[in-house]
């Protein structure tokens, strides 16, 4: 394989983890606006443990796709 093909791949496989983050960001919104429209406060916990695990995931997957485009340059 030449070296022109593996950088590409190494930055098809950042891309893809940066639309992971991208659809992450866009499930926390989504998490934030059913906190943000709750007045129970049991649902409130639930919905900021959700969110707690949605940024962790958001994190994961933007270090994932800097370690890659940082492999591949």
């Amino acid at each position: 394989m030449s070296e022109r093909n593996v950088k590409g791949e190494g930055m098809g496989a950042a891309e893809d983890s940066l639309q992971r983050a991208e659809e992450l960001l866009a499930r926390l919104e989504q998490t934030r606006a059913k906190l943000e429209a709750t007045e129970d406060p049991e649902v409130a916990i639930e919905v900021m443990q959700e969110l707690a695990e949605i940024a962790k995931a958001v994190e994961a997957a933007i270090e994932e796709a800097r370690r890659r485009a940082d492999a591949h340059s």
